[in-house]
């Protein structure tokens, strides 16, 4: 049978029609077979939306109306006909119209609009509010379906299939992808609903009033609550980590530094106590024996400062059991300065380096070959790409054999073939065991780290008094307002210094790196300036 053809369209043998991307993941079996009987009894009403496919000429590719496209196959017949209007578009142009045709529908899922979202992202270089203006979303809703990506397959379908609510759907969004399942299962199995289901997870969270690590990276984090109160109606409360295991992994690393640093103070306290009377001889001169009673005293109180200062539930604004300078402990130097932050610049790096391959494929193909020539490439998370795959590719592509996956890829455009690469190679260059590689593929691109990072208030607050001295002098601030001015500014309170430092008059961070964030442990000052000259002459040349 043969749909009636509606003005101004064609009509094509359904054999050279193709699915092509589709934002639909899940077609109601009960609507789909309500969608047959109604193409035989009146045939096809709506043409659907193809394009010219790239590989043949004589085949068309689907942009809108792949569920009348499957309805008209069981009920046509492979033999069958269907009316279409042919466009000629381009792959973003296409991605557009089948994410519009979708989205006006009522029975559109959120999840299917998230995944849509991402593509739509990843076209528009990450540029959100591009993607908001090419999807006609506002913002808040971009954010929330952005969200929503990040649930696990499983979870999506649920939503899908109408077995879970969006609210549960926005409060699991807020769990680790790999928990995510097994609350699925406890959501299902006892029949929770969204009021118990957040009960539950409140239950699971940690406190971050209670965090005894730093927790600058905690503001932007997706696992806290704040960040989930500012996206969806339905969350936990403020104040909140829903990653357990990101939570403890951190407090053990406090709690270690803190060991090493007290067993560190013990060993220096030992041997300064070993044989005073040999200390004092050293180096002193006829008279000067009389002054041993005060020194000894003072050398006992700073020690016994550092044992305060060690003591379990002794806090600060940095890591317990740090000795200052000014307090008798090490002299502050770039080494002491880096170890403090070592877990910024690695996390800062990675960012940076994954960016920068996502933006180039040709630069990602070279990581990933020397990934996989040196057996670092199966250390990539195994759900970071499984889970995109169907992104990268094509929806259809995670449901198919090995066989059909090779032919789905090797149907990719360049475009979508250097997207994938670039996303394996972001991949990597966050997952990769060693920092190092990291590290060196920084290096062999000439990647900037100025590009995701400079000083800021949060970085500052780290440090404690004398190691800012140690940053404002190598970054030039010193310089800049001179030893009594910035000897001033020191004698106030930290968080006055910090915004002084911050906010000097006629001084800019931009652009200058600590030695405590970069490579090799040397400061970065900012690049220069092109002369006016050249910047004409490029114009010129251009």
């Amino acid at each position: 049978m043969t749909a009636p053809q509606p003005t101004g369209t064609t009509i094509v043998p359904l054999t050279r029609i193709a699915i092509g991307y589709n934002p639909r993941r899940y077609f109601d079996s009960k609507k789909h077979d309500e969608l047959v009987a109604s193409l035989r009894l009146r045939g096809m009403l709506q043409p659907i939306l193809v394009r010219p496919s790239r590989v043949d000429g004589e085949r068309y590719t689907i942009v809108a109306g792949g569920r009348r496209y499957r309805a008209a196959l069981e009920a046509f017949g492979a033999d069958g006909q269907a009316p279409v209007i042919i466009r000629e578009m381009t792959d973003q142009e296409a991605l557009e119209a089948a994410i519009d045709e979708n989205d006006v529908r009522d029975d559109a899922s959120e999840t299917e609009q998230a995944d849509a979202a991402v593509r739509v992202l990843a076209a528009c270089q990450n540029d959100r509010a591009e993607a908001g203006r090419r999807l006609g979303w506002s913002r808040a809703k971009l954010d929330r379906r952005l969200a929503l990506a990040n649930l696990s397959d499983g979870v999506k379908l649920a939503l899908d299939e109408r077995r879970i609510k969006v609210g549960h759907a926005e409060l699991l969004a807020a769990v680790p992808a790999d928990k995510q399942d097994k609350a699925l299962e406890t959501i299902l199995g006892a029949a929770l609903d969204i009021a118990k289901t957040r009960d539950l997870l409140m239950r699971v969270t940690q406190s971050l009033a209670e965090a005894c690590f730093d927790k600058t990276d905690c503001t932007t984090c997706p696992f806290n609550s704040g960040t989930q109160r500012a996206l969806f109606e339905t969350h936990v409360d403020d104040g909140h980590c829903t990653n357990a295991a990101c939570f403890q992994l951190k407090t053990d690393a406090v709690e270690q530094a803190r060991n090493e640093e007290q067993a560190r103070s013990a060993a220096t306290d030992d041997n300064g106590d070993e044989d005073p009377d040999d200390q004092a001889d050293i180096g002193d001169e006829p008279g000067e024996a009389d002054d041993d009673d005060s020194q000894h005293a003072e050398g006992a109180q700073a020690a016994a400062a550092r044992r305060a200062a060690l003591a379990p539930g002794a806090s600060s604004g940095r890591v317990a059991g740090r000795p200052s300078a000014s307090t008798g402990g090490p002299s502050v130097t770039a080494k002491s300065i880096a170890s403090r932050t070592s877990d910024l610049r690695e996390a800062t790096w990675r960012t940076a380096v994954a960016r920068a391959l996502a933006d180039d494929a040709s630069h990602a193909q070279i990581a990933i070959l020397a990934a996989a020539l040196t057996g670092t490439l199966s250390q990539i998370k195994s759900g970071t790409l499984t889970a995109r795959a169907g992104l990268l590719v094509n929806p259809t592509f995670p449901d198919l054999g090995f066989a059909g996956k090779i032919d789905q890829i090797r149907d990719l455009s360049d475009i979508q073939a250097a997207t994938a690469l670039s996303a394996i190679g972001a991949a990597y260059a966050r997952d990769v065991q060693s920092f190092s590689h990291v590290a060196d593929l920084a290096r062999a691109f000439d990647i900037d780290i100025r590009e995701v990072w400079q000083v800021d208030r949060a970085f500052l607050e780290r440090y404690t008094k004398d190691e800012l001295k140690f940053v404002a002098r190598e970054c030039g601030l010193i310089s800049h307002l001179g030893e009594k001015a910035f000897a001033k500014l020191l004698g106030s309170k930290k968080a006055d210094l910090v915004a002084g430092m911050l906010n000097a008059a006629g001084f800019d961070w931009a652009g200058r790196l600590p030695s405590a964030m970069t490579l090799d442990g040397q400061y970065g000052a900012p690049p220069a300036a092109a002369p006016l000259a050249d910047h004409r002459a490029s114009a010129l040349a251009a």
